[in-house]
Protein backbone atom coordinates (compact mmCIF):
# COMPACT_ATOMS: atom_id res chain seq x y z
CA UNK A 1 0.00 0.00 0.00
CA UNK A 2 1.47 3.37 -0.94
CA UNK A 3 1.56 6.30 1.39
CA UNK A 4 -0.57 8.18 -1.11
CA UNK A 5 -3.39 5.63 -1.07
CA UNK A 6 -3.22 5.37 2.70
CA UNK A 7 -3.76 9.09 3.10
CA UNK A 8 -6.01 10.68 0.47
CA UNK A 9 -6.24 14.02 2.28
CA UNK A 10 -2.54 14.58 2.87
CA UNK A 11 0.40 12.77 4.37
CA UNK A 12 -0.36 10.20 7.08
CA UNK A 13 1.42 12.25 9.71
CA UNK A 14 -0.80 15.27 9.04
CA UNK A 15 -3.96 13.23 8.83
CA UNK A 16 -3.12 11.36 12.02
CA UNK A 17 -3.22 14.66 13.88
CA UNK A 18 -6.75 15.30 12.70
CA UNK A 19 -8.80 14.41 15.75
CA UNK A 20 -12.51 13.86 15.91
CA UNK A 21 -14.27 16.80 17.51
CA UNK A 22 -17.83 16.20 18.66
CA UNK A 23 -20.54 18.36 20.12
CA UNK A 24 -23.36 16.50 21.87
CA UNK A 25 -26.64 18.29 21.31
CA UNK A 26 -29.55 18.51 23.66
CA UNK A 27 -31.97 17.10 21.08
CA UNK A 28 -30.97 13.76 19.58
CA UNK A 29 -31.77 12.42 16.17
CA UNK A 30 -32.11 8.63 16.00
CA UNK A 31 -29.55 7.18 13.57
CA UNK A 32 -29.29 3.59 14.87
CA UNK A 33 -31.68 0.73 15.50
CA UNK A 34 -31.08 -2.59 17.27
CA UNK A 35 -32.17 -4.41 14.12
CA UNK A 36 -29.12 -2.94 12.33
CA UNK A 37 -26.84 -5.23 14.37
CA UNK A 38 -28.81 -8.49 14.67
CA UNK A 39 -27.12 -10.13 11.69
CA UNK A 40 -23.72 -9.54 13.31
CA UNK A 41 -24.56 -11.48 16.46
CA UNK A 42 -27.60 -13.75 16.12
CA UNK A 43 -28.06 -16.63 13.66
CA UNK A 44 -31.43 -17.29 12.08
CA UNK A 45 -31.09 -21.02 12.77
CA UNK A 46 -29.37 -22.93 15.62
CA UNK A 47 -25.63 -23.50 15.23
CA UNK A 48 -23.26 -26.36 15.85
CA UNK A 49 -20.63 -24.96 18.24
CA UNK A 50 -16.94 -25.90 17.91
CA UNK A 51 -14.17 -25.15 20.43
CA UNK A 52 -10.38 -25.56 20.32
CA UNK A 53 -7.16 -24.35 21.91
CA UNK A 54 -5.86 -24.56 25.47
CA UNK A 55 -8.58 -25.07 28.05
CA UNK A 56 -6.77 -25.29 31.37
CA UNK A 57 -9.11 -22.60 32.74
CA UNK A 58 -12.23 -24.52 31.59
CA UNK A 59 -12.74 -22.12 28.68
CA UNK A 60 -13.35 -24.80 26.03
CA UNK A 61 -16.57 -25.93 27.71
CA UNK A 62 -16.03 -29.52 26.64
CA UNK A 63 -16.52 -31.00 30.11
CA UNK A 64 -14.27 -31.81 33.07
CA UNK A 65 -12.07 -34.53 31.58
CA UNK A 66 -8.35 -33.69 31.70
CA UNK A 67 -8.09 -34.54 27.98
CA UNK A 68 -10.03 -31.32 27.28
CA UNK A 69 -7.15 -29.13 28.41
CA UNK A 70 -5.58 -29.14 24.95
CA UNK A 71 -7.71 -29.47 21.82
CA UNK A 72 -5.63 -28.97 18.71
CA UNK A 73 -8.37 -28.82 16.08
CA UNK A 74 -12.02 -27.68 16.21
CA UNK A 75 -14.15 -30.12 18.20
CA UNK A 76 -17.95 -30.20 18.29
CA UNK A 77 -19.15 -29.23 21.75
CA UNK A 78 -21.19 -32.24 22.97
CA UNK A 79 -23.17 -30.12 25.45
CA UNK A 80 -24.35 -27.65 22.82
CA UNK A 81 -25.93 -29.81 20.14
CA UNK A 82 -28.05 -27.69 17.82
CA UNK A 83 -31.10 -29.86 18.50
CA UNK A 84 -30.75 -29.55 22.28
CA UNK A 85 -29.36 -26.16 23.34
CA UNK A 86 -30.11 -24.53 19.97
CA UNK A 87 -27.37 -21.91 20.32
CA UNK A 88 -27.81 -18.90 18.02
CA UNK A 89 -25.11 -16.57 19.37
CA UNK A 90 -21.98 -16.48 21.52
CA UNK A 91 -19.45 -14.00 22.90
CA UNK A 92 -15.87 -14.97 23.73
CA UNK A 93 -13.98 -13.36 26.61
CA UNK A 94 -10.40 -13.87 27.73
CA UNK A 95 -11.13 -17.09 29.65
CA UNK A 96 -14.90 -17.59 29.42
CA UNK A 97 -17.76 -17.75 26.92
CA UNK A 98 -21.40 -16.68 26.94
CA UNK A 99 -23.94 -18.27 24.59
CA UNK A 100 -27.56 -17.58 23.70
CA UNK A 101 -30.16 -20.27 23.06
CA UNK A 102 -32.95 -19.89 20.53
CA UNK A 103 -35.34 -20.05 23.50
CA UNK A 104 -33.72 -16.88 24.93
CA UNK A 105 -31.70 -18.85 27.52
CA UNK A 106 -28.22 -17.58 28.44
CA UNK A 107 -25.38 -20.09 28.92
CA UNK A 108 -21.84 -19.69 30.26
CA UNK A 109 -18.64 -21.65 30.78
CA UNK A 110 -14.99 -20.96 31.62
CA UNK A 111 -13.19 -19.55 34.63
CA UNK A 112 -15.42 -18.08 37.33
CA UNK A 113 -12.80 -16.66 39.72
CA UNK A 114 -14.21 -13.15 39.30
CA UNK A 115 -17.87 -14.03 38.80
CA UNK A 116 -17.75 -13.78 34.99
CA UNK A 117 -20.10 -16.77 34.52
CA UNK A 118 -23.01 -15.11 36.30
CA UNK A 119 -23.93 -18.32 38.12
CA UNK A 120 -22.92 -20.18 41.28
CA UNK A 121 -20.16 -22.75 40.73
CA UNK A 122 -19.33 -23.30 44.40
CA UNK A 123 -20.78 -26.83 44.35
CA UNK A 124 -18.17 -28.06 41.88
CA UNK A 125 -16.80 -31.56 42.15
CA UNK A 126 -13.10 -30.69 42.36
CA UNK A 127 -10.66 -33.53 42.80
CA UNK A 128 -7.88 -32.59 45.20
CA UNK A 129 -4.48 -33.97 44.30
CA UNK A 130 -2.47 -36.13 46.65
CA UNK A 131 0.34 -33.85 47.77
CA UNK A 132 2.55 -36.87 48.52
CA UNK A 133 2.07 -38.42 45.10
CA UNK A 134 5.12 -38.50 42.88
CA UNK A 135 3.69 -36.17 40.25
CA UNK A 136 5.94 -33.77 38.41
CA UNK A 137 3.07 -31.90 36.78
CA UNK A 138 1.00 -29.29 38.58
CA UNK A 139 -1.80 -29.28 36.12
CA UNK A 140 -1.73 -31.91 33.40
CA UNK A 141 -3.27 -34.89 35.19
CA UNK A 142 -6.15 -33.48 37.20
CA UNK A 143 -9.66 -33.10 35.86
CA UNK A 144 -11.23 -29.68 35.38
CA UNK A 145 -13.86 -28.03 37.56
CA UNK A 146 -17.08 -29.67 36.34
CA UNK A 147 -19.27 -26.62 37.02
CA UNK A 148 -17.02 -24.28 35.05
CA UNK A 149 -15.99 -26.59 32.22
CA UNK A 150 -19.57 -27.62 31.40
CA UNK A 151 -21.85 -25.15 29.60
CA UNK A 152 -24.80 -24.40 31.87
CA UNK A 153 -27.75 -22.04 31.77
CA UNK A 154 -27.94 -19.02 34.01
CA UNK A 155 -30.87 -19.06 36.42
CA UNK A 156 -33.83 -17.96 34.28
CA UNK A 157 -34.93 -15.68 37.11
CA UNK A 158 -31.61 -13.83 37.15
CA UNK A 159 -32.53 -12.04 33.93
CA UNK A 160 -35.93 -10.85 32.60
CA UNK A 161 -35.89 -13.56 29.94
CA UNK A 162 -39.65 -14.13 29.95
CA UNK A 163 -40.43 -10.49 29.20
CA UNK A 164 -37.52 -9.32 27.06
CA UNK A 165 -35.37 -10.79 24.31
CA UNK A 166 -31.58 -10.85 24.43
CA UNK A 167 -30.16 -9.04 21.40
CA UNK A 168 -26.42 -9.20 22.18
CA UNK A 169 -23.91 -10.78 24.57
CA UNK A 170 -20.56 -9.25 25.54
CA UNK A 171 -17.60 -10.85 27.32
CA UNK A 172 -14.38 -9.21 28.53
CA UNK A 173 -11.67 -10.82 30.69
CA UNK A 174 -13.61 -10.89 33.98
CA UNK A 175 -16.81 -9.12 32.93
CA UNK A 176 -20.00 -10.11 31.11
CA UNK A 177 -23.02 -8.20 29.84
CA UNK A 178 -26.35 -8.86 28.16
CA UNK A 179 -28.26 -6.30 26.08
CA UNK A 180 -32.04 -6.69 26.02
CA UNK A 181 -34.43 -5.54 23.30
CA UNK A 182 -35.72 -2.92 25.75
CA UNK A 183 -32.27 -1.29 25.68
CA UNK A 184 -31.60 -2.39 29.28
CA UNK A 185 -28.13 -3.71 30.07
CA UNK A 186 -27.48 -6.43 32.67
CA UNK A 187 -23.88 -7.05 33.71
CA UNK A 188 -21.76 -9.04 36.17
CA UNK A 189 -18.14 -9.77 37.05
CA UNK A 190 -15.49 -7.11 37.66
CA UNK A 191 -12.83 -4.97 35.98
CA UNK A 192 -9.11 -5.21 36.65
CA UNK A 193 -6.37 -2.61 36.32
CA UNK A 194 -2.56 -2.62 36.56
CA UNK A 195 -2.78 -2.82 40.34
CA UNK A 196 -5.28 -5.69 40.51
CA UNK A 197 -9.07 -5.59 40.86
CA UNK A 198 -10.42 -2.13 40.02
CA UNK A 199 -14.06 -2.88 40.85
CA UNK A 200 -17.39 -3.16 39.07
CA UNK A 201 -19.71 -0.21 39.69
CA UNK A 202 -18.65 3.09 41.27
CA UNK A 203 -17.46 2.58 44.84
CA UNK A 204 -20.51 0.51 45.76
CA UNK A 205 -19.86 -2.86 44.03
CA UNK A 206 -16.43 -4.46 43.82
CA UNK A 207 -17.41 -7.82 42.33
CA UNK A 208 -20.86 -8.75 41.04
CA UNK A 209 -21.48 -12.52 40.84
CA UNK A 210 -24.96 -12.53 39.29
CA UNK A 211 -26.65 -10.43 36.58
CA UNK A 212 -27.33 -6.87 37.74
CA UNK A 213 -29.36 -4.24 35.93
CA UNK A 214 -27.12 -1.32 35.07
CA UNK A 215 -28.78 2.01 36.01
CA UNK A 216 -29.90 3.94 32.94
CA UNK A 217 -27.09 6.04 31.49
CA UNK A 218 -28.42 7.13 28.08
CA UNK A 219 -31.34 9.27 26.97
CA UNK A 220 -32.08 6.74 24.22
CA UNK A 221 -32.00 2.97 23.73
CA UNK A 222 -28.68 1.09 23.73
CA UNK A 223 -28.22 -0.74 20.41
CA UNK A 224 -24.72 -2.29 20.54
CA UNK A 225 -21.92 -3.28 22.96
CA UNK A 226 -18.18 -3.88 22.43
CA UNK A 227 -16.05 -5.50 25.14
CA UNK A 228 -12.29 -5.13 25.51
CA UNK A 229 -10.08 -6.74 28.14
CA UNK A 230 -11.16 -4.59 31.10
CA UNK A 231 -13.49 -2.07 29.52
CA UNK A 232 -16.72 -2.06 27.56
CA UNK A 233 -18.29 0.39 25.10
CA UNK A 234 -21.97 1.04 24.47
CA UNK A 235 -23.66 2.72 21.50
CA UNK A 236 -27.13 4.23 21.61
CA UNK A 237 -29.78 5.06 19.02
CA UNK A 238 -28.58 8.66 18.83
CA UNK A 239 -25.06 7.57 17.88
CA UNK A 240 -23.47 8.48 21.21
CA UNK A 241 -20.73 6.20 22.63
CA UNK A 242 -20.38 5.41 26.35
CA UNK A 243 -17.41 3.74 28.06
CA UNK A 244 -17.11 1.83 31.34
CA UNK A 245 -14.19 0.13 33.10
CA UNK A 246 -10.43 0.60 33.22
CA UNK A 247 -9.06 3.63 31.40
CA UNK A 248 -5.35 3.50 32.24
CA UNK A 249 -4.45 3.19 28.54
CA UNK A 250 -6.99 5.84 27.41
CA UNK A 251 -9.26 3.07 26.08
CA UNK A 252 -12.23 4.98 27.56
CA UNK A 253 -11.48 7.92 25.30
CA UNK A 254 -10.68 10.33 28.10
CA UNK A 255 -7.96 11.06 30.61
CA UNK A 256 -8.31 9.22 33.92
CA UNK A 257 -6.61 10.76 36.92
CA UNK A 258 -5.16 8.22 39.36
CA UNK A 259 -7.05 9.71 42.28
CA UNK A 260 -10.37 9.40 40.44
CA UNK A 261 -10.06 5.89 38.99
CA UNK A 262 -13.37 4.77 40.48
CA UNK A 263 -15.15 7.49 38.53
CA UNK A 264 -14.75 5.31 35.43
CA UNK A 265 -16.87 2.57 37.00
CA UNK A 266 -20.11 3.56 35.35
CA UNK A 267 -20.91 4.04 31.66
CA UNK A 268 -20.20 7.62 30.57
CA UNK A 269 -20.20 9.54 27.31
CA UNK A 270 -16.92 11.19 26.37
CA UNK A 271 -17.85 13.47 23.48
CA UNK A 272 -18.10 10.91 20.65
CA UNK A 273 -21.33 11.05 18.66
CA UNK A 274 -22.70 10.46 15.13
CA UNK A 275 -21.47 6.85 15.45
CA UNK A 276 -22.92 3.81 13.63
CA UNK A 277 -20.76 0.95 14.94
CA UNK A 278 -18.27 0.23 17.76
CA UNK A 279 -15.56 -2.40 18.31
CA UNK A 280 -12.77 -3.02 20.76
CA UNK A 281 -9.37 -4.57 21.16
CA UNK A 282 -8.00 -5.50 24.58
CA UNK A 283 -6.77 -2.00 25.42
CA UNK A 284 -7.83 0.06 22.40
CA UNK A 285 -11.19 0.94 20.89
CA UNK A 286 -12.85 1.74 17.55
CA UNK A 287 -15.88 3.68 16.32
CA UNK A 288 -17.26 4.06 12.79
CA UNK A 289 -19.11 7.31 12.22
CA UNK A 290 -22.19 7.94 10.13
CA UNK A 291 -20.02 9.27 7.30
CA UNK A 292 -18.02 6.04 7.07
CA UNK A 293 -14.87 7.23 8.83
CA UNK A 294 -13.24 4.89 11.32
CA UNK A 295 -11.69 6.27 14.52
CA UNK A 296 -9.55 4.60 17.17
CA UNK A 297 -8.00 5.40 20.54
CA UNK A 298 -6.13 3.72 23.41
CA UNK A 299 -2.87 1.76 23.64
CA UNK A 300 -0.83 2.03 20.43
CA UNK A 301 2.73 0.84 21.12
CA UNK A 302 2.64 -1.57 18.15
CA UNK A 303 0.56 0.66 15.89
CA UNK A 304 -2.62 -1.28 16.66
CA UNK A 305 -4.71 1.90 16.44
CA UNK A 306 -3.64 2.42 12.82
CA UNK A 307 -3.50 6.21 13.04
CA UNK A 308 0.16 7.05 12.35
CA UNK A 309 3.27 5.55 10.74
CA UNK A 310 5.19 6.17 13.94
CA UNK A 311 5.78 3.27 16.36
CA UNK A 312 6.75 4.19 19.89
CA UNK A 313 7.02 2.10 23.05
CA UNK A 314 4.12 2.85 25.40
CA UNK A 315 2.42 5.08 22.84
CA UNK A 316 -1.15 6.14 23.57
CA UNK A 317 -3.83 7.64 21.33
CA UNK A 318 -5.53 9.90 23.84
CA UNK A 319 -8.56 11.00 21.79
CA UNK A 320 -10.48 9.31 18.95
CA UNK A 321 -8.33 9.73 15.82
CA UNK A 322 -9.05 8.75 12.23
CA UNK A 323 -7.63 5.39 11.10
CA UNK A 324 -5.42 5.54 7.98
CA UNK A 325 -7.55 3.38 5.70
CA UNK A 326 -7.32 3.73 1.91
CA UNK A 327 -9.77 6.23 0.48
CA UNK A 328 -13.14 4.70 -0.33
CA UNK A 329 -12.86 1.77 2.10
CA UNK A 330 -16.32 0.92 3.41
CA UNK A 331 -15.92 -0.69 6.81
CA UNK A 332 -18.13 -3.68 7.60
CA UNK A 333 -16.63 -4.74 10.94
CA UNK A 334 -13.53 -4.53 13.13
CA UNK A 335 -11.87 -7.13 15.37
CA UNK A 336 -8.79 -6.62 17.53
CA UNK A 337 -6.58 -8.44 20.01
CA UNK A 338 -3.98 -7.23 22.47
CA UNK A 339 -1.64 -5.56 19.99
CA UNK A 340 -3.21 -6.05 16.55
CA UNK A 341 -6.34 -5.10 14.64
CA UNK A 342 -8.38 -6.34 11.66
CA UNK A 343 -10.72 -4.23 9.51
CA UNK A 344 -13.10 -6.06 7.18
CA UNK A 345 -14.58 -4.07 4.30
CA UNK A 346 -18.06 -4.48 2.91
CA UNK A 347 -16.43 -5.96 -0.21
CA UNK A 348 -14.83 -8.73 1.89
CA UNK A 349 -11.30 -7.31 1.80
CA UNK A 350 -9.25 -7.55 4.99
CA UNK A 351 -6.87 -4.87 6.28
CA UNK A 352 -4.58 -5.65 9.20
CA UNK A 353 -2.17 -3.64 11.37
CA UNK A 354 -0.25 -3.85 14.62
CA UNK A 355 2.21 -6.33 16.08
CA UNK A 356 4.15 -8.69 13.81
CA UNK A 357 6.20 -10.79 16.29
CA UNK A 358 3.81 -13.75 16.34
CA UNK A 359 2.34 -13.13 12.88
CA UNK A 360 -0.85 -11.71 14.40
CA UNK A 361 -1.49 -9.58 11.32
CA UNK A 362 -1.12 -12.40 8.78
CA UNK A 363 1.31 -10.65 6.43
CA UNK A 364 4.16 -12.72 4.97
CA UNK A 365 7.70 -11.46 5.67
CA UNK A 366 8.33 -10.91 1.98
CA UNK A 367 5.10 -8.89 1.60
CA UNK A 368 5.63 -6.37 4.42
CA UNK A 369 4.83 -2.76 3.44
CA UNK A 370 7.37 0.05 3.47
CA UNK A 371 5.84 1.47 6.68
CA UNK A 372 6.90 -1.65 8.65
CA UNK A 373 8.73 -0.79 11.88
CA UNK A 374 12.15 -2.48 12.05
CA UNK A 375 13.76 -2.76 15.49
CA UNK A 376 17.41 -2.26 16.50
CA UNK A 377 18.10 -5.94 15.77
CA UNK A 378 16.89 -5.40 12.21
CA UNK A 379 13.76 -7.47 12.82
CA UNK A 380 10.26 -6.41 11.71
CA UNK A 381 8.17 -5.72 14.81
CA UNK A 382 5.02 -3.92 13.71
CA UNK A 383 2.97 -2.64 10.79
CA UNK A 384 1.29 0.57 12.00
CA UNK A 385 -0.69 1.35 8.83
CA UNK A 386 -3.69 -0.75 7.70
CA UNK A 387 -2.43 -3.10 4.99
CA UNK A 388 -4.61 -5.16 2.67
CA UNK A 389 -4.04 -8.93 2.81
CA UNK A 390 -3.31 -10.42 -0.60
CA UNK A 391 -3.88 -13.92 -1.95
CA UNK A 392 -6.77 -14.60 0.42
CA UNK A 393 -10.47 -15.24 -0.27
CA UNK A 394 -13.14 -12.66 0.40
CA UNK A 395 -14.27 -12.85 4.00
CA UNK A 396 -17.64 -12.35 5.68
CA UNK A 397 -16.59 -12.36 9.36
CA UNK A 398 -13.45 -11.83 11.43
CA UNK A 399 -12.37 -12.27 15.05
CA UNK A 400 -9.21 -11.80 17.08
CA UNK A 401 -7.81 -13.51 20.14
CA UNK A 402 -5.04 -11.96 22.19
CA UNK A 403 -2.35 -13.01 19.70
CA UNK A 404 -4.15 -14.88 16.94
CA UNK A 405 -6.71 -14.09 14.26
CA UNK A 406 -9.64 -15.81 12.56
CA UNK A 407 -11.54 -15.00 9.38
CA UNK A 408 -14.49 -16.75 7.74
CA UNK A 409 -14.59 -16.89 3.95
CA UNK A 410 -17.80 -16.02 2.13
CA UNK A 411 -18.44 -19.74 1.63
CA UNK A 412 -18.13 -20.48 5.36
CA UNK A 413 -14.56 -21.77 5.74
CA UNK A 414 -12.41 -20.58 8.67
CA UNK A 415 -8.86 -19.35 8.12
CA UNK A 416 -6.50 -18.68 11.02
CA UNK A 417 -3.05 -17.27 11.72
CA UNK A 418 -0.85 -15.99 14.55
CA UNK A 419 0.47 -17.47 17.80
CA UNK A 420 0.33 -21.26 17.60
CA UNK A 421 1.64 -22.60 20.90
CA UNK A 422 -1.77 -22.67 22.59
CA UNK A 423 -3.40 -24.35 19.53
CA UNK A 424 -5.90 -21.47 19.28
CA UNK A 425 -5.24 -21.42 15.52
CA UNK A 426 -6.80 -24.90 15.33
CA UNK A 427 -4.31 -26.26 12.78
CA UNK A 428 -3.11 -29.36 14.59
CA UNK A 429 -0.31 -30.50 16.90
CA UNK A 430 2.74 -28.61 15.58
CA UNK A 431 2.26 -25.57 17.81
CA UNK A 432 4.09 -23.38 15.30
CA UNK A 433 3.12 -19.76 14.74
CA UNK A 434 1.15 -19.36 11.50
CA UNK A 435 2.46 -16.62 9.22
CA UNK A 436 -0.44 -16.11 6.81
CA UNK A 437 -4.19 -16.96 6.79
CA UNK A 438 -4.38 -20.75 6.58
CA UNK A 439 -7.49 -22.82 6.08
CA UNK A 440 -8.65 -24.92 9.02
CA UNK A 441 -9.39 -28.28 7.49
CA UNK A 442 -10.65 -31.04 9.77
CA UNK A 443 -13.39 -33.66 9.82
CA UNK A 444 -15.57 -31.89 12.39
CA UNK A 445 -16.03 -28.68 10.40
CA UNK A 446 -15.31 -29.61 6.79
CA UNK A 447 -19.01 -29.81 5.87
CA UNK A 448 -20.14 -26.73 7.81
CA UNK A 449 -20.93 -23.23 6.71
CA UNK A 450 -19.41 -21.32 9.62
CA UNK A 451 -21.25 -18.10 10.47
CA UNK A 452 -19.51 -16.75 13.58
CA UNK A 453 -16.04 -17.01 15.13
CA UNK A 454 -14.55 -15.75 18.39
CA UNK A 455 -11.07 -15.64 19.89
CA UNK A 456 -10.06 -15.65 23.55
CA UNK A 457 -6.74 -15.50 25.34
CA UNK A 458 -5.67 -19.00 24.29
CA UNK A 459 -8.66 -20.58 22.58
CA UNK A 460 -11.24 -20.12 19.83
CA UNK A 461 -14.91 -20.82 19.16
CA UNK A 462 -16.89 -21.11 15.94
CA UNK A 463 -20.52 -21.71 15.10
CA UNK A 464 -21.94 -23.01 11.86
CA UNK A 465 -24.64 -24.89 10.04
CA UNK A 466 -24.09 -28.23 8.31
CA UNK A 467 -24.18 -28.05 4.52
CA UNK A 468 -26.34 -30.32 2.42
CA UNK A 469 -24.48 -33.17 0.68
CA UNK A 470 -24.68 -31.31 -2.61
CA UNK A 471 -23.35 -28.07 -1.09
CA UNK A 472 -20.56 -29.87 0.73
CA UNK A 473 -19.50 -31.66 -2.46
CA UNK A 474 -19.49 -28.44 -4.44
CA UNK A 475 -17.33 -26.69 -1.85
CA UNK A 476 -14.96 -29.65 -1.57
CA UNK A 477 -14.44 -29.51 -5.34
CA UNK A 478 -13.67 -25.81 -5.11
CA UNK A 479 -10.92 -26.44 -2.56
CA UNK A 480 -9.64 -29.55 -4.32
CA UNK A 481 -10.48 -31.88 -1.42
Amino acid sequence: MSKRSASPSGTPTKRAKKHLVSTIHKHYKTINNQDDYKHMYIAVEPLDVFCWGTGSMCELGLGPSAKNKEVKRPRLNPYLGKNQSKIVSFAVGGMHVLALGQDNSVWSWGTNDSGALGRDTSGANVQLKDMDANNSSDDEDGDLNDQESTPMKLDENSLPLKDQKVVQLAAADNFSAVLMDSGDVYAWGTFRCNEGILGFYKDTINLQKTPWKVPKFSNSKIVQMAAGKDHVLFLDEAGIVYAWGNGQQYQLGRRILERSRLRTLDPRAFGLDNIKYIASGENHSFALNNDGKLYSWGLNQFGQCGVTEQVEDGALVTVPTEVLLPEGTKVKMVAAGEHHSLVLSEEGELFTFGRFDMFEIGIAKDKLPEQTYIDVHNKPRAVPVPTKLLDVPRFKNVAAGSHHSLAVSEDGVVFSWGFGETYAVGLGPSGDDIEVPTRIKNTATQDHNVMFVGGGGQFSVSGGKKLSEEEAEKRADKYGD
